[in-house]
């Protein structure tokens, strides 16, 4: 655990996340990634030199039968206030539109979504829980499907809805989220995506796992040439770092 606390820390650092008196609010879907990240800011936020206050924002797709109980209490547990943004989301993009490859524009909608709900409660920045695989996987899937060098950025200005979102989970890798929700027990709410593992997500990520037999240092390659190419906003400065 002390490790992944260092490692958001030390992105938080690198990127300039956190401000002093900021309101940050995890967007806590239930999956694996944004629990571990929601358990790392909550304790960072214990001993973390710069103050700021935290709570959680899940946005419901709509689809039945999912339950959001067991995060409500977990975000209780860590003292920190939970609530839920009910939307048809899952039906409209699999029932009216029929999307054939919705991930995208899910994504971007379910962003959407948490964006208002933020700045309606006035809550200034919105952490999202991206993590290392994202980072790679993500940059890859802007080069094959779309023939284009791109990837979100770790932190994000939303204009529209004046709300930035920050990515502290960045530098941690995705066995690493598992392995903590499965020695502390944490609660996980199962995806109930109809393209749950069936994406062109998981195409690509079947497909560095190959690669990765021959080469296993790729990951960590490709995710330090997007530092230091950089991507818009991907270069690492404060601390006198570069």
């Amino acid at each position: 655990m002390a490790s992944m606390d260092g490692l958001v820390r030390r992105c938080a650092e690198d990127y300039n996340m956190i401000s002093p008196g900021d309101r940050i609010a995890v967007g806590l879907s239930g999956g694996k990634d944004s629990v571990a990240l929601l358990t790392c800011l909550a304790k960072l936020r214990e001993y973390y030199p710069v103050p700021f206050e935290l709570s959680a924002l899940t946005v419901s797709m709509g689809f039945p039968g999912t339950d959001f109980t067991p995060l409500t209490e977990y975000c209780r547990s860590l003292g920190v206030e939970h609530r839920i943004i009910r939307t048809d989301l899952g039906e409209l993009i699999f029932d009216v539109r029929k999307e054939k490859n919705p991930c995208s524009l899910c994504s971007k909608m379910r962003r959407g979504a948490l964006c208002s709900a933020a700045a309606e409660l006035g809550i200034g920045k919105i952490a999202l829980g991206h993590n290392f695989d994202d980072v790679v996987e993500t940059f890859v899937m802007s080069l094959v499907f779309e023939g284009r060098i791109a990837c979100f950025e770790p932190v994000t200005y939303m204009d529209r809805s004046g709300v930035t979102q920050i990515r502290p989970l960045i530098y941690v890798g995705e066995g690493a989220t598992r392995s903590l929700c499965e020695r502390e027990g944490l609660p996980i709410v199962k995806n109930p995506c109809p393209m749950n593992g069936e994406s062109r997500r998981q195409e690509v990520k079947e497909l560095i796992k190959t690669l990765s037999v021959t080469y296993p240092d790729l990951k960590s390659r490709i995710f330090g040439a997007i530092q230091r190419y950089p991507l818009n906003n991907w270069g690492v400065t404060p601390h006198g770092r570069s």
